[in-house]
């Protein structure tokens, strides 16, 4: 984990209304040797925005990041302040993957079947913000080589299984339909043609239906919403029964949402922490024991009694 007081005049401006800001923030896989830190943001391109990523070095001072370059832009940019994502993710050969939102109007919204727009994927770049290797989609005329996966709305979960190295990936849903899913390259999520959810004043989305062949399924949903944010696997046996379990700190749902898989399945759920009515911005795994952080600013450490 990294903790520093970041004051760097140099850094990205941020366009920070709505659901914009700082999104994330991850250490490359070689920090320890790089001190390289990279992170999303949403960033303002004249009377728009999108989502961008850039890394810098911190200065041995721990006070400011140095030798700044964004590496990667989710474009187009659009007017709109929401649905920016975004959850960064290094995979084991070091490569990082981007979760972008489909920025929640309408004319994102059909961008996410678009495999020319940034809108509403997933993405696996290198250190330097071009297409990983192996990606789907390399090769082809008129598409992004750098996506993994496509059809998503609003994705802020993301984490590998500890054991099988699956990526996993949690998304909002509309007015219902939550999205629990597997993320397997080239595979199509289906935003916003099928969804377990409604518009949010009430009428159908689309043809009101929830498959269709060559659109993934959800390995979970939720209805009502619990509008899940950062994601982590427990991935110790300080608490046994929790081994390589899934955890989600959820907004709406103000609470810890804890999931037990088996064989790319859910078999149990439980709620966690339902008594403090906190929305559960971000959840974290370390050493046995889960940190997780409210919007009001609070800290929790979840642990063995």
């Amino acid at each position: 984990m990294v903790s520093c007081n970041i004051r760097s005049p140099g850094l990205p401006a941020v366009a920070d209304r709505g659901q914009g800001g700082l999104l994330d923030v991850v250490p490359d896989p070689d920090f320890a040797s790089n001190k390289t830190l990279y992170w999303a943001y949403s960033e303002q391109q004249g009377d728009s925005n999108l989502t961008a990523v850039a890394k810098g070095q911190l200065a041995a001072d721990e006070n400011s990041i140095q030798n700044i370059s964004v590496i990667f832009r989710a474009t187009p940019k659009l007017k709109s302040s929401l649905h920016f994502g975004s959850r960064l993710l290094f995979d084991k050969e070091g490569y990082l993957f981007v979760t972008v939102g489909e920025r929640s109007n309408l004319d994102g919204r059909k961008q996410s079947q678009w495999l020319n727009s940034g809108l509403g994927k997933v993405f696996r770049i290198t250190k330097e913000g071009k297409p990983a290797p192996g990606n789907p989609f390399i090769g082809r005329a008129d598409v992004m080589p750098e996506i993994w996966s496509y059809g998503h709305r609003n994705p802020q979960s993301l984490d590998m299984h500890p054991v099988t190295g699956e990526l996993w990936e949690a998304e909002f849903g509309p007015r219902g339909g939550d999205e629990l899913n597997l993320i397997k390259p080239g595979k199509n999520y289906g935003w916003p043609i099928i969804t377990y959810g409604i518009e949010y004043a009430g009428p159908s989305i689309g043809d009101a239906i929830q498959q269709k062949e060559g659109m993934e399924q959800p390995v979970y949903y939720w209805d009502p919403v619990i509008s899940p944010s950062g994601m982590t696997f427990y991935k110790g046996n300080a608490i046994p029964e929790w081994e390589n379990n899934l955890i989600i700190a959820c907004l709406s749902g103000m609470h810890l949402n804890r999931l037990k898989l088996e064989n790319g399945r859910v078999v149990g759920e439980e709620r966690l922490l339902t008594e403090l009515t906190e929305r559960f911005r971000d959840v974290a795994y370390l050493e046995g024991k889960l940190y997780t952080v409210t919007d009001s600013g609070k800290l929790y450490v979840v642990k063995k009694k």
